[in-house]
């Protein structure tokens, strides 16, 4: 048998010599080519996955937020008790969510509003953070073929039913499906970026700079808004073995430290109070950053002690780096709120009473938040209107021209208020409302209009003070007493009012009710005595007699828009059918 010898040779130099033929290639241009369209096909791919994880998460997020906002805004709310309670209530919240950014926001709003001190709201947000690792724990486990059964619930929920609750939730069961969906997308597009040249290139230098990879999937994180999708994305790519276990520890560090930043940019433009509480659980963010990234070597095989799954580890490693954070820091809560509050100090309330100073727009996507803010300055414009009233009184008896020029000017903040609560509400009203919340958009919309109204009333009461003042003028003094007696009467059913806007209390709204007849025969009984006096010729009467009946006159329609607030708040009680029709006239069509 003849052998035949191939000799090898490279670069000019005998390598070796083999008895069989070798046909060696080397990477051309184009063979680099074709990696380089193929490794961007995979991360056009796997971006379109990541984005569809995203939708899911924003699906779950408005369709629990729309079903069970108020609840959960309540138990923030009231969560201020002590530390460990603020904690647990943000771990519920967040694992409701599925979002620690959507409770940040919420939590920073609180605090912004004066409605949490910094600290518990710092522990909430400690509570947010493990809240969502809780999330990525259950969806580590491959459940992606649920992902059909649960997105057909979904569909049929939604659509098959005319309840608001029921069309949240199956919004809430498409949205978990789309996040199934997607991650078994993310699954099937890492297994061939194994094969990828340049993307096991990118990697390792990754892997070799781990600052500089913290800081990219921090970037990437703070772009998505969301800490859980970059998470379980990186998990998905250390299960297909596109990334070694040490660097998805890595990232997941940057994940964290970028999952804190979309709170901060949101809040950056509004005051002092609504910045601390992001910027507090961003340093504790970076402060565990600091703290576990060069421990990552050390940590490692203890991961693997728990659980020899790579994405179980990646998954463990996230929860360990979050319950690292709060377990130092739930006991420091007292002190780093004290740091921020010297740090950033309550600035000073705007001089224009005309700026709203709780319409969030961090919120305007859900309606119950938003509602919830638009309520607040709707009672805040209603103090403005009420210490109008009671100042256009002070300068009338005192011919107070000053006074009665800040009246005027109080009036033009109140048409701007009006203004931008109803742009405020109407935007927040494009997304679907539920009954509850349709209800109060409308209850917010007609009470803000009434003291709108009542705004432009009293400041036609300043043009009478100013004829007052010009004709030098008195009343005689029992037209007066009978005039402050109305009026007094008129301010204070516009605070009984607002008691029962705030709470929609069904006894406040028929008392409210009941003062409607007793200013009608107040006024009417000041009109015939005021008729008496200038049969009897008194002088006072006959000077005052058109600004007497005016004064009468624009009470009464004030009175009118106090009253109209009781309205819906018995027509959502059912007990309109209990108010006579005399009672539910207004009072414009009584000769006016």
């Amino acid at each position: 048998m003849n052998i035949v010898y191939h000799h090898v040779v490279l670069e000019g130099k005998l390598e070796a010599v083999l008895p069989y033929p070798v046909r060696l290639s080397y990477p051309t241009a184009n063979s680099r080519k074709a990696n380089l369209i193929s490794a961007t096909q995979l991360l056009i791919n796997l971006i379109g996955a990541v984005a569809l994880l995203l939708w899911g998460m924003r699906m779950v997020r408005t369709g629990v937020s729309r079903a069970f906002g108020s609840s959960l805004r309540h138990a923030i709310g009231h969560s201020v008790s002590n530390r460990f309670k603020a904690f647990f209530i943000g771990i519920g919240v967040t694992g409701i969510l599925q979002s620690s950014t959507a409770t940040g926001l919420i939590v920073a709003s609180f605090a912004g509003r004066g409605l949490m001190k910094t600290a518990p709201a710092l522990a909430v947000m400690l509570g947010a953070d493990v809240g969502t690792t809780l999330v990525a724990q259950v969806l580590s486990f491959d459940i992606s073929w649920l992902a059909p059964t649960v997105i057909l619930v979904g569909v049929v929920t939604h659509f098959g039913s005319n309840k608001t609750l029921n069309k949240q939730l199956g919004r809430t069961g498409i949205g978990l499906g789309i996040m199934l969906l997607s991650l078994g997308l993310i699954v099937h597009t890492s297994t061939p970026m194994r094969d990828s040249i340049v993307l096991q290139e990118v990697f390792a230098s990754l892997s070799d700079e781990r600052m500089l990879a913290v800081l990219l999937i921090a970037l990437l994180t703070w772009l998505a808004h969301s800490s859980l999708a970059v998470v379980l994305m990186v998990m998905s790519l250390t299960a297909g073995g596109v990334v070694s276990l040490s660097l998805g520890f890595v990232l997941v560090v940057g994940a964290n430290l970028g999952g804190s930043m979309p709170p901060v940019m949101a809040n950056w433009a509004k005051g002092p109070d609504a910045r601390r509480v992001p910027l507090g659980n961003a340093f504790f963010k970076a402060m565990g950053c600091l703290i576990l990234l060069p421990l990552i070597d050390v940590i490692a095989p203890y991961m693997a002690m728990i659980e020899e799954d790579s994405a179980r580890q990646i998954v463990n490693f996230h929860t360990l780096f979050n319950l690292f954070i709060a377990g130092i820091f739930i006991f420091t809560t007292d002190i780093v709120a004290k740091v921020a509050d010297e740090a950033l100090p309550a600035a000073p309330l705007s001089e224009d009473p005309g700026t709203p100073r709780y319409l969030d727009r961090a919120y305007i996507d859900q309606p119950s938040v938003a509602l919830a803010s638009a309520a607040r300055e709707t009672v805040r414009m209603g103090d403005i209107v009420e210490s109008m009233l009671r100042d256009s009184m002070k300068a009338l008896q005192n011919d107070d021209q000053q006074l009665t020029k800040s009246v005027i000017r109080m009036d033009n903040a109140v048409d701007k208020l009006h203004e931008a609560i109803k742009l405020y509400v109407t935007e927040a009203s494009r997304e679907l409302l539920d009954d509850e919340d349709s209800r109060r958009a409308t209850n917010i919309l007609t009470f803000t209009t009434d003291l709108e109204h009542i705004g432009d009333i009293v400041e036609n009461l300043m043009e009478i003070t100013t004829k007052k003042i010009k004709k030098n003028v008195q009343f005689s003094p029992d037209g007066f007493a009978e005039i402050l007696a109305i009026h007094q009467k008129v301010a204070d059913n516009l605070k009984l009012a607002l008691g029962a806007f705030i709470s929609d209390d069904v006894k406040l709204a028929h008392q409210l009710l009941a003062e409607k007849s007793v200013v009608k025969a107040m006024e009417r009984a000041g009109a015939e005595n005021h008729m008496d006096r200038l049969r009897e010729g008194r002088l006072e009467s006959i000077e005052t007699s058109a600004l007497h009946m005016d004064i009468l006159r624009d009470l009464k329609r004030i009175h009118s828009h106090i009253v109209a607030i009781s309205y819906p708040v018995l027509e959502n009680a059912g007990e309109m059918e209990n108010v006579s029709h005399i009672e539910i006239t207004d009072e414009y069509g009584d000769g006016e």
